[in-house]
């Protein structure tokens, strides 16, 4: 079983209510020196089998028509090495 990430951020030209107030709240919190926080969506999908080049354009496709709209969101796609995913498990 693999996994495989989607990461979904709004466009840099799309306004971040969120981040917006999360970066607001910092320096009360005692967090100082970071200049911008933009929020977004991590998606980890377990995927049966491997994942080669019809499996990533499936997930590719799910992602541009159903996790991400792609309107205001930008959406990144990649595999975790089987190290990765063994550590997360832990």
């Amino acid at each position: 079983m693999a996994r495989v990430v989607v990461d979904v951020m709004l466009k840099p030209e799309i306004l971040d209510p969120q981040g917006q107030a999360v970066q607001r709240a910092l320096p009360r919190l005692g967090f100082e020196g970071i200049s911008d926080i933009r929020q977004g969506k991590r998606f980890e999908l377990e995927v049966d089998g491997p994942v080669d080049a019809a499996a990533l354009a499936r997930i590719h496709e799910l992602a541009e028509s159903f996790l991400a709209n792609t309107v205001i969101e930008d959406f990144i796609v990649k595999v975790e090495e089987a190290t990765e995913v063994a550590e997360a498990a832990k």
